[in-house]
C-alpha cells in the first residue's frame, strides 16, 4: 500500500522497462554502468557502491542478451535493438520478482523486432525467468511462451485468461473497433484488417 512501504525498496523488486526509462539514462553512460544500476534502480552509478561481483553479473546478464561485447560503449551510441537489450539486462540486475516491459519492440525495424521477440520466447521459457508482463499494440509481437493475455479497450478489461483463448477474431476487433482477422502460425500471432463485405 502507498504509503506503507518503501517505493525506493519495492521498486528494486520489479523490473521495468520503457522508452521513458531508455530517455532518463545519459547518453554518455557506459553499458557496463546503464545494466549496473538496474540493481538499486538507480539512474547513474553516483549514488550507490558497486562490487566487483556486480559488475561481473552485469557482464553475464549483456552477454545472456547478446550485448558482452557493447560493455564499455556509451549507451547513447547503441542502435535502438541494442538499447532494448541493453535494458532488459538492467531489469534482471536485481533479480526481481516481476518484470514489466512497455512496448520493448517499439521503434525498432523489423529485423531488431524479430530478434528481440526471439530472444524474449527462451527468456519465458526459461525456469528462472520471473513472472513477466509485456505490453503491446501489436499482436505479431507477442513472443511464444507467453501464456496469458489481458485485452484493455478505454481503461477497462475487456477480455483475460489463456492466450489462445482470449485471442481470437471477435475479441480482438471489439477491442480495436474494427474488424479484423487472426491468424496463428509458428507460435506467432498475425492479425490485420478485415475487407468490408461489398
Amino acid at each position: 500500500r502507498l504509503g506503507r512501504v518503501d517505493v525506493r525498496e519495492l521498486r528494486t523488486h520489479i523490473g521495468f522497462t520503457s522508452a521513458a526509462v531508455e530517455r532518463m539514462l545519459r547518453p554518455t553512460l557506459t553499458v557496463s554502468d546503464a545494466v549496473v544500476t538496474g540493481k538499486h534502480a538507480a539512474l547513474a552509478p553516483y549514488w550507490h557502491e558497486y562490487s566487483d561481483d556486480d559488475r561481473e553479473r552485469a557482464r553475464q546478464l549483456l552477454d545472456r542478451f547478446g550485448c558482452e561485447r557493447l560493455v564499455d560503449a556509451d549507451f547513447g551510441n547503441l542502435s535502438s535493438g541494442e538499447r532494448q537489450r541493453v535494458l532488459l539486462a538492467r531489469t534482471l540486475m536485481s533479480e526481481p520478482s516481476l518484470l514489466l516491459l512497455d512496448e520493448p519492440t517499439a521503434g525498432l525495424d523489423l529485423g531488431g523486432r524479430e530478434q528481440l521477440v526471439s530472444l524474449l520466447g527462451r527468456f519465458a521459457a526459461s525456469s528462472t525467468a520471473p513472472a513477466t508482463v509485456m505490453v503491446t499494440h501489436h499482436v505479431d509481437e507477442i513472443p511464444p511462451g507467453f501464456t496469458h493475455a489481458l485485452l484493455l479497450r478505454d481503461g477497462r478489461i475487456l477480455s483475460s485468461g489463456p492466450t489462445d483463448q482470449v485471442l481470437t477474431k471477435a475479441r480482438l476487433s471489439e477491442c480495436f473497433g474494427l474488424p479484423l482477422d487472426l491468424e496463428r502460425r509458428d507460435g506467432r500471432w498475425l492479425a490485420w484488417g478485415a475487407e468490408s463485405p461489398q
